[in-house]
């Protein structure tokens, strides 16, 4: 008999491709039934889901009361939430607490929280305003209270897939060359990771949940130098990426979330996406891996045409 598997943000990015990857999995498609939550079950994205067998049920993590209905009968959850749908970490805590409550409540053996590291404690207190790191360390401060039978954390690195974001897609300017979108220094060491291989960073925890109990899996496929994420953009694309400075964004918009995302950020700079223990964690987390994530230059050869 198959035990259910419940995927909140199952039309969201992480959450969507986790559900992808377990349903094409040889292992986990055939050891689990499928249960997405999503607040509008009415969405094209979710008939999408039911047209793959599973199931879709609308509950929304701002509404306590309908995230029991949501959980019931779960033999494991995997929960996300969106800092930036309201920019707020008090909003963001209190739903990442309501989902981990009801899951507790309903006997849920695995709960699978996408988290990140406390920026404020692993800086000293230098850094006190990356809010969506903080917010989802809390919400993992607060699980680790709850006694699942095991909970497993998962903290996901710099999307690839965020070079497609209106925010931050590059611009070519008119002399053919393309601009980056963020001023990083060539020397940042950032991690990256194709959000569609979550489930493989994830699926050591699926096969062996008591073991990996209370463990945080840093899910990145490397570090790579900014500079490094540059070359390998242009030697793919065939255009000529360039790293811009800070001054050079703020004369190509006026848009403040953008000259915000633009400059330089200290995390990167002095303390690491990860804090100093991110490439020692990095490194156990790949060696419990039975299949390789896909790495910068797969992820853009994949990804083209670019700058058309």
């Amino acid at each position: 008999m198959t035990k259910l598997f419940v995927i909140f943000g199952a039309t969201g990015q992480q959450g969507g491709s986790l559900l992808d990857y377990m349903l094409n999995h040889p292992q986990f498609s055939k050891a689990y039934h499928f249960r997405a939550i999503t607040r509008d079950a009415s969405k094209s994205t979710a008939e999408g889901l039911r047209k793959k067998g599973v199931e879709v049920v609308q509950a929304d993590m701002d509404k306590p009361e309908t995230l029991g209905a949501a959980v019931s009968g779960a033999y494991g959850v995997f929960s996300v939430t969106n800092y930036w749908e309201s920019r707020d970490a008090a909003i963001e805590i209190t739903q990442g607490k309501a989902v981990a409550d009801a899951a507790r409540a309903a006997g849920v053996s695995v709960f699978i929280w996408s988290s990140l590291p406390n920026v404020t404690k692993f800086s000293n207190g230098e850094l006190t305003t990356v809010h969506h790191f903080d917010s989802k360390a809390e919400v993992e401060k607060y699980i680790r209270t709850l006694s699942f039978s095991s909970c497993v954390f998962i903290m996901t690195a710099f999307f690839m897939q965020n070079i497609f974001s209106p925010i931050i897609a590059p611009p070519k300017l008119d002399n053919g060359i393309v601009m980056y979108n963020f001023a990083w220094n060539p020397s940042d060491r950032i991690p990256y990771i194709d959000i569609a291989d979550i489930g493989k960073f994830i699926a050591p925890a699926l096969r062996d949940p008591i073991k990996y109990n209370n463990a945080r899996l840093t899910a990145a496929t490397a570090y790579y130098t900014a500079q490094e994420m540059i070359d390998t953009f242009s030697e793919v694309s065939g255009k000529k990426v360039v790293l811009p400075t800070e001054a050079e964004i703020l004369l190509l918009t006026d848009d403040p979330m953008k000259q915000s995302l633009a400059r330089p950020p200290v995390l990167f700079t002095k303390w690491g996406y990860y804090g100093p223990t991110g490439e020692e964690d990095l490194k156990w987390t790949l060696a419990q891996m039975d299949e390789k994530p896909k790495n910068l230059k797969q992820f853009f050869e994949e990804n083209g045409p670019w700058f058309q």
